[in-house]
């Protein structure tokens, strides 16, 4: 084991505080800077000071190796980039304000690269020509910008972050299956190694593209993903990308439509409590508009749209509510008494909830008017069957029916079976076996490295402080001396007789600090041992502490070494 330089906090360039930042919303964002791993640099921007530097580079660590473990090689890709692959793809205006965009002194377009399956594909266009040069799997650790509207949480979302992104190149689907195997499995191993708590979910794509997608998500209160998990069945995936299949009812008995006057009732609270009825026996249509073109959605009445989903389905079109202004100019739209039936130039997205033959009481498109028995597919027609309501807390497993389990979890890895989008766009094809042009399909998987930093934070800590696991602690063991001459005299020799033998070793050596003090910033820093040179150090003893469990042995020098060792 190689010899590893003790880190001596009397030299450290690290300072912790007794105070959480004002600014702190979260236990990651409070502790990573409290216990001296990092800074605020500007609003979304972190600068990652000694300690927090090795615990991200420990994660990069263990990324790198089960990355190339399964023979992926590692490359590093400029973060500054060209317009035209990403206008070439459409993501130069799909990714919005979210790109950072610039131009240089002679009025070129550029951009931060957010992620770089473009320049990835180009990479691979230049290199392979032939059938014979893939597969490949690509990666690179790179630093990523994305300018978010409200950076919050710390380093968990921020403007610039560190991120494993891998891309598999194959000429066949069957390949791209494969690719796909492959990184789900080292995605396991990295997060069983680094510590993590995770779940393996369904996902949506999004402005990746591609088809098959899935997300690995760590469960934290501070998470701004919600993810279903099923407690009768192995079904797991993040709300927005659940659906439901369409059940038509039969309808025949439902009677005919019929208005009915409901002065004063243009909420669906009003409406429910005025006629006596369930909230879910009626029809809520709201209106958005896309491109500028009304939309309505029509969900149960008890339900609330959720405008992710909306968002996402009608990608990369902007997606924005109908206004005052609209309904004077649209005077058929009856603000408040909206229905579907007789609606004009006006599409009509449902939930499938609203299948057909179910009956509803919604808006007659009169005022103080609204109208029962509305059947779905006899008195109105669905354009399309759109999972868009929020996904609440009981609901069906859309595999077996038991009630769904919801929580916030942090998104820590994401990959996806991207197929042809990008290759098309790039004209990225090999010569196949029969001489003649094959188009490559793709794979994308990315790992959030300095998010993963956060995620263990948020998952491994109590009220002293952080608990980190070995493989990513920025040392194996915190040396604290608690004073005096002689104390500080034993520390300092274990420390260097522990650091001879391979272990990391951080040694609280400061003087003018107290005891109390040192014990209560080794109990934040976090280190998963902490052995202290205290009351009994004349007599050569030295107390052995487990950071997590609280467990304490009295051990001579010899046999500290020979337990830390081991």
């Amino acid at each position: 084991m190689a010899n590893a330089p003790v880190q001596r906090m009397s030299q450290l360039m690290a300072k912790t505080l007794r105070d959480d930042p004002a600014d702190a919303e979260v236990l990651s964002h409070k502790l990573l800077v409290r216990a001296g791993y990092v800074r605020r640099t500007a609003a979304g921007i972190w600068t990652w000071l000694p300690l927090g530097k090795k615990v991200l580079a420990n994660v990069e660590r263990i990324v790198r190796e089960e990355m190339d473990a399964i023979g992926g090689q590692e490359v590093l890709l400029p973060a500054l980039l060209p317009r035209e692959p990403y206008e070439a793809t459409g993501r130069w205006d799909e990714y919005g304000p979210e790109l950072f965009r610039l131009k240089d002194r002679k009025g070129g377009d550029y951009l931060l690269g957010p992620t770089h399956e473009e320049i990835f594909t180009l990479i691979v266009k230049d290199q392979a020509s032939s059938y014979k040069d893939l597969p490949v799997i690509l990666y690179q650790i790179q630093t990523k910008f994305r300018d978010e509207a409200r950076p919050r949480a710390g380093i968990l979302r921020g403007r610039e972050f560190l991120m494993k992104d891998s891309y598999s190149f194959d000429t066949s689907d069957e390949g791209l299956g494969e690719a796909y195997g492959l990184h789900r499995q080292a995605y396991q191993r990295i997060f069983e190694r680094l510590g993590l708590d995770y779940r393996i979910c369904a996902a949506t794509a999004g402005a990746m593209g591609g088809s098959k997608s899935e997300e690995f998500l760590a469960p934290a209160g501070a998470g701004e993903d919600t993810f279903a998990d099923c407690p009768s069945c192995d079904f797991a995936a993040n709300t927005e990308a659940i659906s439901y299949e369409l059940k038509p009812v039969d309808a025949a008995d439902v009677p005919a439509l019929e208005e009915i006057p409901t002065p004063d009732t243009p909420t669906i609270e009003t409406l429910a409590a005025s006629l006596g009825v369930a909230a879910s026996a009626t029809l809520k249509n709201l209106l958005v508009k896309v491109d500028g073109e009304i939309v309505a959605i029509g969900v149960p009445g008890d339900r609330e749209v959720d405008m992710d989903k909306v968002e996402a389905h009608f990608a990369p079109a902007a997606v924005e509510l109908v206004t005052a202004e609209d309904f004077t100019e649209r005077p058929d739209l009856v603000r408040g008494y909206v229905g579907p039936q007789g609606l004009e130039k006006v599409q009509y997205l449902a939930d499938p909830r609203v299948a057909p033959g179910t009956a509803w009481i919604t808006g007659a498109n009169k005022l103080n008017t609204h109208a029962k028995n509305v059947v779905a597919g006899r008195d109105f027609e669905v354009d399309a069957y759109v999972d868009v309501v929020v996904v609440q807390e009981g609901d069906p497993c859309p595999n077996c029916g038991a009630g769904l389990k919801l929580d916030r979890a942090i998104e820590i890895g994401h990959i996806f079976q991207l197929g042809r989008k990008y290759a098309d766009a790039l004209k990225l094809d090999v010569l196949g076996q029969n001489g003649k042009p094959v188009r490559v399909t793709m794979g994308s998987y990315g790992i959030g490295v300095s998010r993963a930093v956060a995620a263990l934070a948020e998952q491994h800590a109590d009220e002293q402080g952080l608990c980190w696991p070995k493989e990513v602690a920025p040392a194996d063991v915190h040396v604290v001396a608690a004073g005096k001459a002689l104390q500080t005299e034993l520390a300092l020799d274990v420390s260097q007789k522990l650091s001879a033998a391979g272990v990391r070793v951080l040694v609280d050596d400061r003087a003018g600090v107290s005891p109390g003090v040192k014990f209560t910033d080794a109990e934040l820093i976090g280190v998963p041992k902490i052995l202290v040179a205290g009351r009994r150090s004349a007599d050569g003893i030295l107390e052995l502490k487990d950071r997590r469990t609280g467990e304490r042995e009295e051990l001579t020098a010899d046999e500290a070494i020979a337990r830390l060792t081991a």
